[in-house]
C-alpha cells in the first residue's frame, strides 16, 4: 500500500508503525507520494519500494517532501488536489526537453523556478507566470503552454499504477506472510504510537 493513501490527505503511518506492521507478516508497498519517503526508510526493514519517485527517494536525487507535496480541495469534494507535485513538474519539464519542446537549460531553469515556489502555489500557471515576469523568451514558453495539455507527465499516477501491477503480480504469486529478522522493543514511545495509530 502507499501509507499516503490511508486517510485523508496528510495522515500518514509513521516510520515505526510501519515496521511494526512488516514484523505482524504484512507485505508494505510504497509509491508516488509519502509512500514512496516512507519506503525509502523503511526498505532495511523489508517495505518495498516502487517507481520512478520512491528510486529518486532512495538514492538521494530528491530529499525534500515538499516534491510530492500538493494542495487539497475539501472533503465534500473527494480531496481534489489543486496544486501540482514538484515530482511530476520535473517529469512533465524532462519529457518537454525530450521532445524538444524546451531547450534542456532553459528546462532546468523552470525547474528551479518551480521549486523556488510554495507547495501549496506551485502550479504550471503560476510557474509560467513567474518566468514571463522574469524576462524569459516568451516564444519557447508558448510552445511549452501549447504542448502541456497532452505532453503533461503524472508521475505519481504512474508510480501508484506501477504499485498496483506488482501488488497483483506478488498476490498471485502467493508469496505468503513476510518474514523478517528483527523483533521492536516495545517503549512507552512505541505504545504512544500504537495508541495514536488505534484512535485515527
Amino acid at each position: 500500500m502507499d501509507l499516503a493513501s490511508t486517510g485523508p490527505p496528510g495522515r500518514t503511518l509513521s516510520s515505526g508503525a510501519g515496521a511494526a506492521v512488516h514484523e505482524a507478516g504484512i507485505h508494505v508497498y510504497g509509491a508516488a507520494s509519502i509512500g514512496a519517503l516512507r519506503a525509502a526508510e523503511l526498505a532495511p526493514f523489508g517495505m518495498q519500494g516502487i517507481g520512478r519517485v520512491y528510486e529518486d527517494f532512495r538514492d538521494g536525487v530528491l530529499q525534500d517532501d515538499d516534491e510530492v507535496a500538493v494542495l487539497h480541495g475539501p472533503a465534500e469534494l473527494g480531496y481534489p488536489p489543486v496544486t501540482e507535485a514538484m515530482v511530476n513538474i520535473r517529469a512533465t519539464l524532462t519529457a518537454a526537453a525530450r521532445d524538444g519542446v524546451l531547450e534542456p537549460q532553459l528546462a532546468a531553469e523552470l525547474t528551479d523556478i518551480a521549486k523556488a515556489l510554495f507547495y501549496k502555489e506551485r502550479t504550471y500557471e503560476a510557474m509560467l507566470q513567474s518566468v514571463a515576469a522574469s524576462g524569459f523568451p516568451q516564444g519557447p514558453l508558448r510552445n511549452f503552454a501549447a504542448w502541456l495539455p497532452q505532453g503533461r507527465v503524472d508521475q505519481k499516477r504512474r508510480d501508484a499504477e506501477a504499485m498496483l501491477d506488482a501488488i497483483r503480480a506478488n498476490r498471485a504469486a502467493d508469496l505468503g506472510p513476510m518474514q523478517v529478522n528483527y523483533k521492536l522493543t516495545e517503549t512507552v514511545a512505541w505504545r504512544a504510537v500504537l495508541v495514536r495509530h488505534t484512535r485515527q
